[in-house]
């Protein structure tokens, strides 16, 4: 009875430190990102010397870097001993409303006040006068900006408070993956931003193969990975979205395919095999990081995939393929059972190209003779686990 649990604490032959192939491992040099790390440092640099700055934005895939370069910069300011600026980290998918967000910068930075019930207008000019005991300018990094379900009173309430401050300010660092996501924004709140933009390119196959050498030098052990099988790991991952994460994770599940069938080199063949399984893990964690309208869209998709309501495009092999339209009549649906305002049919349609861009969906358009000229749409994963992810992504948020 007690073999397998002994087996548990038996020392791994295959890695030495897993937790330097975690995703959330933060290297202390982050090769390929010098430049942005630049730019993000030259943009807070008025907000360190008490300036009131611009508003920053970084923008990229999910794998490209974004949050590691913040956070790296972050890190760095805190130990420069002539910055006047305090900066409060804020993971908009834990702190994902204006009020929520405002008590996390209290809890950080004004911890006796943080748990004693205040309301909205007291937290606000809490903040207020800690900042202008001594000018300070709080720099509030938003990371996942765009997943903030009152976004719009959010943003207009950190930079009109800035009309409010006699000596300081607030600087917003917003950090999304969703390029076009200020366009969601109300007119009132887009007018008041002021912002300089980086966008972060994907990694190329070169680069993959680079970052994932450093990670195997210190997680697994010495040579027992083959440079096959990191080539072809930063090319399943340039080639599918440049992301260095699914790039880590294949070769991670390598790994684990590797030792569970007691082998002792991870070449090329065990690649393969983990690049199935890592590719479903990464796209199930990207819907759940998806805006909510974008995923009731999917959830939308998937529902129509299982239930009927499709037209199956004969010359392809047999794919079910649903009708844009009738996605849209299911999303509106869904939207309101849950009490959600759908948006317009030009939201929709936006939603759906950076739906297809990060490669969730597979769609093109149909011709003449199909409904007229429409669009044809399907999932590019099992839809019934896309459907189950998102039925317990909403269970939760409908918990909270």
């Amino acid at each position: 009875m007690g073999e397998p649990f002994e087996d548990m604490f038996k020392e791994s032959k295959i890695f030495s430190n897993r937790e330097v192939l975690s995703p959330h491992y933060m290297p202390h040099n982050l090769i390929f990102r010098d430049r942005q790390i630049q730019e993000i440092a030259k943009f807070l640099t008025p907000s360190l010397r008490g300036d009131r700055g611009r508003n920053i934005f970084v923008y990229g895939k999910t794998g490209t870097g974004k949050t590691s370069c913040v956070k790296n910069v972050i890190e760095r300011v805190r130990n420069l001993p002539v910055s006047k600026a305090r900066i409060s980290y804020i993971n908009c998918r834990i702190y994902n409303s204006r009020y929520r967000v405002l008590q996390k910068i209290v809890s950080d930075y004004l911890p006796l006040y943080a748990k004693r019930g205040f309301g909205m207008v007291d937290i606000y000019e809490k903040i207020i006068g800690w900042i202008e005991e001594d000018g300070k300018v709080l720099v509030v990094a938003l990371d996942e900006i765009d997943v903030v379900k009152d976004l719009d009173d959010l943003v207009y309430t950190l930079t009109r408070a800035n009309s409010d401050i006699k000596s300081g300010g607030i600087t917003i660092l917003g950090i999304s993956n969703n390029v076009s996501f200020k366009e969601n924004l109300d007119p009132r709140s887009l007018s008041t931003l002021y912002e300089n933009e980086l966008v972060f390119p994907p990694y190329n196959s070169n680069e993959l193969a680079q970052i994932l050498k450093e990670r195997v030098e210190s997680g697994f052990r010495k040579g027992v990975v083959d440079q096959a099988a990191i080539n072809l790991a930063s090319a399943l991952a340039a080639k599918d979205s440049g992301d260095a994460r699914l790039a880590l994770k294949i070769l991670t599940k390598a790994g684990e395919i590797t030792e569970e069938k007691g082998g002792e080199m991870v070449g090329p063949d065990q690649v393969g095999e983990a690049a199935r399984f890592a590719e479903e893990d990464i796209a199930y964690e990207l819907i759940n990081t998806l805006p909510e309208h974008q995923k009731l869209i999917v959830y939308a998709i998937a529902l129509l995939s299982l239930q009927g309501s499709r037209y199956k495009r004969l010359s392809d092999g047999g794919d079910t393929y649903l009708f844009s339209g009738d996605i849209y009549d299911k999303y509106v649906a869904i939207a309101n059972s849950l009490h959600r305002e759908p948006k317009s049919s030009r939201w929709y349609r936006k939603y759906m190209v950076d739906l297809d861009m990060q490669g969730i969906i597979v769609s093109y358009e149909s011709g003449k003779g199909v409904r007229g000229h429409t669009k044809l749409v399907k999932l590019s994963y099992l839809p019934e686990k896309i459907k189950d992810t998102i039925e317990k992504t909403l269970a939760k948020e409908a918990e909270l």
